[in-house]
């Protein structure tokens, strides 16, 4: 499960927020498996994060990330639409794996993607970037 996502639980009325959010269900299925795979294959926790940040944004980006069940291994991708902001933060031993560097060459590459209205692509292309700047683990 992903920062600020709700767990749904069965037999109740109302379904998961994130059915009302950008994504079709095909979309979630393809970042889901890019979440994985990049889990997978790095030995990181990658998560994304897609909402309204607050003000200054880093810094909630960061509380974001210090949620995280494993915040030192984890890679986070806070990503606000709306207010055309996107922050990655890595946690202390994922950043010896995905220095700043690389982290904004995927950001790069991934507001690309966003600018030509493709979140999800943008998020998936970022998700494999970053997976493969850490290597295996």
């Amino acid at each position: 499960m992903t920062v600020g996502e709700k767990q749904h639980v069965a037999g109740t009325e109302t379904p998961p927020d994130v059915l009302d959010g950008p994504f079709s269900t095909r979309q979630l299925l393809r970042i889901d498996e890019a979440l994985r795979l990049a889990d997978r294959t790095t030995g990181l926790v990658f998560s994304v994060f897609v909402g309204g940040l607050d003000e200054p944004i880093r810094e909630h980006a960061e509380r974001l990330h210090r949620q995280l069940a494993e915040p030192d291994r984890s890679v986070l991708i806070a990503i606000s639409p709306n207010q055309r902001q996107l922050e990655i933060v890595t946690g202390r031993y994922a950043r010896k794996r995905v220095p700043d560097t690389y982290a904004k060459i995927a950001a790069l590459s991934m507001v690309a993607a966003f600018g030509g209205g493709d979140l999800a692509g943008g998020i998936i292309q970022g998700l494999d970037q970053l997976s493969r700047y850490a290597g295996k683990g």
